[in-house]
């Protein structure tokens, strides 16, 4: 499911309940926003590996929501923790070769149409074991 990671690790489904306090209260702050996803990017993991990925804006709410998120649950800090911070992003693939990331990104940029909704709302989101990986939300938490 196309996702923004906001806090990695989170803690497992079975402890969702216990955790579900203190996301809510942080929430209650933050007021509902429009985000817009217009723009590709990539991340370079070395070995000319890329991930190619749309990049939310204004980034600085999505930060400001990820900071938020994580004083209510920081062992689940390792989004934040890279050196240049936290950095919003919605993967939409991974590719091998300058070459090929270079074509990949003119032909998605080329046809992409940058899209705009609200955010409303969190959603804790879960997953089995391989086979059965897909992601599932199993609650969601409004904003404002």
């Amino acid at each position: 499911m196309p996702h923004v990671t906001l806090l990695y690790p989170f803690h497992p489904r079975d402890q969702f309940d216990a955790v579900e306090s203190r996301l809510r209260n942080v929430c209650r702050a933050i007021e509902p926003f429009e985000l817009r996803l217009a723009e590709l990017r990539h991340f370079h993991h070395g070995r000319a590996r890329y991930t190619v990925w749309l990049a939310p804006q204004p980034a600085e709410t999505v930060i400001q929501l990820q900071a938020a998120l994580e004083t209510a649950v920081p062992d689940c800090n390792e989004t934040s923790g890279h050196p240049a911070g936290f950095t919003p992003h919605l993967s939409v693939g991974q590719v091998l070769g300058h070459e090929r990331l270079a074509a990949l990104e003119a032909d998605l940029q080329a046809n992409w149409q940058p899209l705009s909704f609200p955010v409303r709302h969190v959603s804790l989101i879960w997953r089995d074991q391989p086979p059965d990986d897909v992601f599932r939300v199993d609650r969601r938490i409004s904003l404002g």
